[in-house]
């Protein structure tokens, strides 16, 4: 039979272990999260800026909100859950742009909703 102060001292081994390997899943969670959230954010600037350049060019437009959807859809695959529902929405988005500017500036007022729900996602 082992000691009790040994019994101890392995239950609180265990314990911390566990507590430890909770946390650090969290913590990995969040960084997930927190990166979604930048690579999306990024796109949409890189989109923004590219729609800004082409404002008169409808097949520009389109291309650039192809890129934008093609690139959050594999942003999307990286992750899973709330998370990934929320980057292939953004997705659906980006690729229901048809080079129209009143389809852009509809779109342009959604994106901070899509932020929000990536955001809300990683909560």
């Amino acid at each position: 039979m082992t000691p009790p102060r040994r019994r101890i001292a392995i239950a609180f081994a265990t314990l911390t272990l566990a507590a430890m390997t909770a946390a650090c899943g969290a913590i990995g969670t969040a960084v997930d999260c927190n990166t979604a959230a930048q690579e999306a954010s990024k796109i949409t600037t890189d989109w923004s800026s590219a729609v800004t350049k082409s404002a008169t060019d409808p097949a520009a437009i389109e291309k650039a909100s192809q890129d934008a959807a093609t690139k959050t859809k594999d942003l999307a695959s990286k992750h899973d859950g709330e998370i990934a529902a929320a980057l292939n929405d953004l997705a659906a988005g980006f690729d229901s742009m048809k080079g129209d500017m009143t389809n852009v500036s509809t779109f342009t007022t959604k994106i901070q909703d899509f932020q929000t729900k990536i955001t809300s996602a990683c909560s």
